[in-house]
């Protein structure tokens, strides 16, 4: 029976995951190399919250028994207790080979290993283990508390059971499930991202400015933001990370990032994360949008 949850990388993605499994009872052990990236995690998820009791979500009484559920921690062999293993650290192949070769070798042979990558290979991943029956994709969306939906991904050899359980997490999180092949960018970002690509192609050329953009997409096609609030959203550097998986597993030249992304990736403007992106942003970068 999974009731440790290990959730490797407290960034954005990280404690909105670590975040959902506590609400919904599960210890969670929080994983990031540095300090001050887990007090800012836990800041945030109690911040979330609130948020969430004012919009009733939460009982006002619950705040501190879910923080309380999540053990934030720098050393990485504290996941030997974990029963579930998600990972979410940032979109790069590299790393995330590093990771899950020392996983490995630190959780339990049966332990599942899933990670929240939104692009990369999940076969490439779980050939860097001895267990690629039990890797699986599980790609939350931003952000995890709100999101409905959760795309898992199977690589070539993950096992029917490795499926089941990760179905039966889902269920226990109230989330609903998409199936994708282990393909460039899965489904979700397979449509979004060359749409977001196309709506900053669209700024770049002088079509509109950002705000009309988004006006158009928002008001004209329903969207409940506009695509270049949604790219701050995500992170700036991810989602070029993401155009360039698309590119180097497709070849095709409809997958070419944008130039003004790259700039703007080059110069920090990520988003929300560092106030400025195609919008500027308050202190608040963290919580949940709107």
């Amino acid at each position: 029976m999974i009731k440790v949850i290990g959730v490797v990388g407290a960034g954005q993605m990280g404690n909105g995951i670590a975040h959902l499994f506590a609400q919904h009872g599960f210890a969670v052990i929080l994983h990031d190399i540095a300090d001050s990236r887990l007090s800012a995690a836990i800041a945030n998820i109690r911040a979330n919250l609130e948020r969430q009791v004012k919009k009733e979500v939460v009982a006002a009484g619950e705040v501190e028994e879910i923080v309380g559920r999540i053990m934030p921690t720098t050393d990485i062999s504290d996941l030997s207790r974990a029963d579930f293993v998600v990972e979410a650290v940032p979109e790069d192949e590299t790393l995330k080979f590093q990771l899950f070769r020392k996983l490995d070798k630190i959780v339990g042979p049966d332990v599942i290993l899933a990670s929240n990558t939104s692009s990369i290979s999940i076969s490439r991943i779980a050939a860097v283990t001895t267990r690629p029956e039990r890797v699986i994709g599980m790609h939350f969306m931003n952000p995890p508390p709100v999101m409905s939906l959760v795309e898992v991904i199977r690589g070539r050899e993950t096992a029917n059971e490795t499926f089941a359980v990760t179905a039966a997490q889902l269920t226990a999180l109230g989330k609903e499930m998409a199936v994708a092949c282990d393909t460039p960018g899965f489904i979700v970002n397979r449509i979004l991202i060359p749409m977001i690509n196309e709506a900053i192609f669209a700024l770049y050329e002088g079509v509109a400015n950002a705000e009309d953009i988004d006006k158009g997409m928002h008001l004209g096609a329903n969207f409940p933001m506009g695509p270049l609030a949604l790219a701050d959203l995500i992170g700036l550097d991810t989602v070029l990370a993401i155009i360039n998986v698309l590119h180097d597993g497709f070849k095709e030249a409809k997958y070419l990032p944008c130039p003004l992304i790259i700039e703007m990736v080059a110069a920090g403007k990520l988003g929300r994360k560092s106030g400025q992106g195609f919008f500027s942003y308050g202190d608040n970068l963290a919580a949940f949008c709107p």
